[in-house]
């Protein structure tokens, strides 16, 4: 798949897996719900209960901000409509108060309007696009 045919049907997915790792390297694997901004995506701590607000992943990528994103589309019945989206790129974690955060959660809103963010917003900056098909 192209860049641009990945990015698009990476968007249109309604839930991404995000890879951390610790600065030893330890990897990390959660669902997330996200927003896609052109080559950025964003997602949000929000407000379903957790043991802690101190996410691993903010951890993993305040240590390490390279991570890997994926989306997968699975047809038991017809294997030739599977396919997978990756994105790969660098993490930042923002302040709830920063501008850029607060628009964030305003996208992850229109996208999912039951979300609740509070707190921190991960932003990663996507270096990579790519995926897989078996059909063009």
């Amino acid at each position: 798949m192209s860049p641009e045919e990945t990015r698009a049907r990476f968007a249109a997915a309604r839930v991404a897996r995000l890879a951390t790792a610790d600065a030893a390297g330890h990897p990390h694997l959660v669902p997330i719900a996200f927003a896609v901004d052109g080559d950025t995506i964003y997602s949000a701590v929000d407000a379903k209960p957790k043991r802690t607000r101190a996410l691993r992943r903010l951890a993993n990528v305040r240590a390490n901000p390279a991570v890997s994103l994926l989306v997968d589309h699975w047809d038991e019945a017809d294997w030739s409509r599977l396919w997978w989206a990756r994105a790969d790129g660098h993490g930042r974690v923002l302040d709830p108060d920063d501008p850029e955060a607060r628009r964030a959660v305003d996208l992850l809103r229109e996208r999912y309007p039951r979300q609740q963010a509070q707190g921190e917003v991960l932003a990663i900056a996507i270096e990579r696009w790519s995926g897989w098909s078996p059909t063009p």
